[in-house]
């Protein structure tokens, strides 16, 4: 059994939370709180497994909450939750402690694949943060647009290229849905293009269609 403390200071977020994990026989909510006072309060009284917690609770905010409670109890993982996307916050909440960060607009099912790598690995980083990591750290190039997409990111352009649907692409890629939107606007950013028939032509005046014929 997992057993998880949910701390978010709106009620309809955490009801909402509680409503995902209860569908998963082997979690167990065995407390929630509101606010950062709240939670350390709490933490003591409660065996648990993962911490939920809320970025932009009152109190206590981000990298400040997650030192408190690493310092409290160092050997307690933490899932951080935020409504900021991962590429402006992520990074600051993992050096301060946290196992893992899920932006709050992300599907559910990424929530529960969390929860679990956590519980049995340690840490969570989805794979849009990944890949985001790994391609800041990238040197620049000059070459073109392509070139300077993540592996996760061409998979996805050469599907798109192929004519798969979104679904079809997540079902292959064994990602979530909403990730492999993600993916697709971030092709479309780097390629400066808008849609799918102009990632069409540019796979075609860069010659690209034969590579996804030969895939």
């Amino acid at each position: 059994m997992i057993r998880i403390i949910i701390a978010d200071h709106h009620q309809i977020i955490r009801e909402g939370l509680k409503m995902i994990l209860k569908n998963e026989s082997d979690f167990k909510v065995v407390a929630e709180a509101q606010n950062a006072i709240e939670l350390l309060q709490k933490i003591p009284n409660y065996a648990c497994d993962i911490l939920l917690v809320d970025m932009d609770m009152p109190q206590r905010k981000g990298t400040e909450l997650i030192s408190e409670l690493k310092m409290r109890n160092p050997e307690l993982p933490i899932l951080a939750l935020s409504i900021q996307p991962e590429d402006k916050l992520a990074l600051s909440i993992l050096k301060a402690g946290a196992s893992g960060y899920l932006c709050k607009d992300s599907a559910f099912d990424d929530l529960v694949i969390a929860i679990r790598k956590i519980y049995t690995h340690g840490r969570y980083l989805s794979e849009t943060l990944t890949d985001h990591l790994a391609f800041d750290f990238m040197p620049p190039k000059n070459t073109k647009p392509h070139e300077q997409l993540s592996n996760r990111e061409l998979e996805t352009m050469y599907l798109l290229v192929s004519g798969k649907r979104v679904k079809d692409i997540a079902e292959e890629l064994e990602l979530s849905v909403s990730t492999v939107f993600t993916y697709r606007g971030r092709i479309f950013d780097k390629l400066e293009i808008k849609n799918n028939v102009e990632l069409m032509h540019y796979a075609i005046n860069n010659e690209l269609i034969e590579l996804v014929s030969s895939r």
